[in-house]
């Protein structure tokens, strides 16, 4: 029987782990998939307190797992296939062995928000991706389109502007979402480049098995174009990873919400904040 189990090792996990176990409360972390969640696919982190030029992503997450550790945090990884929440005690599984908790700390995230085109998963990794620090290195010199409008898409493109000749942001509206930091930095780089009012209607080629460019279509003219690329980075926001908790906790629109109908049971980061995953 453990006291306290949390699931999801990103900066939420991390952060109630830290406290938990200072509190003594012997907390287990069940890391998931990704360990260290999506920060450890970012380059620099400049809104972080306490680190006024930035701090490196991965480096971020293993520092704040090390600290969890040396309060005595346990971790275990692997995805979370089956939770009861419905009594108590609550029980989770994982990787075929099921564990008891007096109470439970969920914080799995969310995941890349896919636009829903066959041909995406089908290119996946074969010139589609949804990570640049991840994929740009495979880009140096040529050319990319980024989907999106919001602050990660813009990331995306300013990474990927050190390494690939031309990036293209499309975006489905004449201006951005992105915050206007975000926005200056982007519009002050010569290699980005902007396609207004365009949304993705489909993706080539499927049959050669690599992105050789989208059909693009303007939404207020109708009028579509085939646009060439080498790659092409989705980044139109997140969706919750809460899928293994329908059922058991009161949600909104797929998003856990923060303060649960189970006591003992309570949920944080991003797989409750609706505003933090519009970036289309």
């Amino acid at each position: 029987m453990r006291k306290l189990i949390i699931i999801g090792s990103g900066p939420a996990g991390l952060t109630a782990a830290i406290y938990a176990s200072r509190a003594q409360l012997n907390p287990l972390v069940l890391e998931g998939m990704e360990p260290g969640g999506q920060l450890t696919t970012t380059t620099v982190v400049e809104n972080w307190p306490g680190s006024p030029e930035g701090v490196d992503g991965p480096k971020l997450m293993a520092d704040m797992k090390a600290q969890a550790a040396r309060f005595g945090t346990e971790f275990k990884s692997g995805a979370v296939t089956a939770v009861n929440l419905l009594e108590k005690p609550f029980t989770v599984t994982r990787e075929g062995e099921t564990l008891q908790t007096e109470c439970l700390i969920i914080a799995t995230g969310a995941s890349a928000q896919l636009i829903g085109l066959p041909a995406e998963k089908k290119l996946m990794g074969r010139g589609v991706s949804t990570c640049a620090t991840c994929d740009g290195f495979f880009f140096k010199k040529k050319e990319v389109l980024v989907a999106g409008g919001g602050d990660s898409a813009l990331e995306e493109a300013m990474y990927l502007s050190n390494l690939a000749a031309s990036v293209t942001v499309v975006h489905r509206r004449n201006e951005l979402r992105a915050s206007k930091i975000m926005q200056q930095r982007a519009f002050a780089i010569d290699n980005i480049h902007f396609l207004w009012d365009s949304v993705i209607e489909d993706l080539q080629d499927v049959d050669k098995g690599t992105f050789t460019g989208a059909l693009i279509r303007n939404v207020k003219t109708g009028e579509t174009q085939v646009k060439t690329a080498d790659g092409i980075f989705i980044a139109i926001g997140h969706k919750p990873n809460t899928a293994v908790f329908k059922g058991q906790v009161e949600m909104d629109a797929n998003f856990c919400r923060r303060r649960c109908n189970r006591p003992g049971v309570q949920a944080g980061g991003d797989l409750c904040g609706h505003g933090l995953h519009g970036s289309t």
